[in-house]
């Protein structure tokens, strides 16, 4: 066992993954199971549970209270609000598992997951999306995408920075260019063919 940590855990955490990258802070009751992989400079808040065959990249935060189960994985820059819930089994009964059974979810470079929120398993959260506090997601969200409610739908657009896109700068048949009034950077939202 490798006795030079270049993360922090608390004396509280139970650490048995060795796949923890420089900077992370693993905070009050946590448990990383062995198999889980944290990447750089995350923050792992109290009693997070990170399941074996989680994966998590670099400048995450998650919140007090949240389970990632194996089949999550979860990209660069990622928020997590508290106690928000995800799953892995679609169908899922006491007396019946194996790990064929895990659906995959994914969440996407930047986007934020509200506090409460439930994320149904199978589901791809886009880049930047913002998943409204309590909401209950069951479907694909789409790049930069607010979604809210129960079940979460496509409230409106939001910008880098997490501010909501109000009117497009421009427009064609493939996409809308909206500017952020809060920090001025420009998004790009595609529209999808229905």
């Amino acid at each position: 066992m490798n006795c030079q940590k270049s993360f922090y855990a608390h004396s509280t955490a139970v650490v048995e993954s060795d796949k923890i990258g420089d900077g992370t802070r693993i905070w009050h009751f946590a448990h990383v199971r062995m198999g889980a992989e944290i990447g750089m400079n995350c923050n792992i808040g109290k009693s997070v549970y990170v399941d074996a065959g989680a994966l998590i990249g670099n400048n995450v935060k998650i919140q007090n209270f949240v389970s990632v189960y194996n089949g999550v994985t979860i990209e660069d820059d990622v928020f997590i609000g508290p106690s928000a819930t995800f799953t892995n089994d679609l169908y899922p009964r006491a007396f019946i598992w194996d790990e064929g059974r895990v659906a995959i979810t994914r969440i996407c470079r930047g986007a934020s997951i509200g506090a409460n929120a439930t994320l149904v398993c199978g589901i791809t959260v886009g880049e930047y999306a913002l998943i409204g506090a309590g909401s209950v997601v069951a479907e694909d969200v789409p790049p930069f995408a607010l979604v809210t409610g129960n079940p979460a739908g496509l409230k409106g657009w939001v910008c880098y920075c997490g501010q909501r896109l109000r009117e497009p700068k421009r427009e064609d048949s493939k996409a809308m260019v909206y500017q952020c009034k809060a920090c001025g950077k420009e998004v790009q939202i595609r529209k999808v063919a229905r």
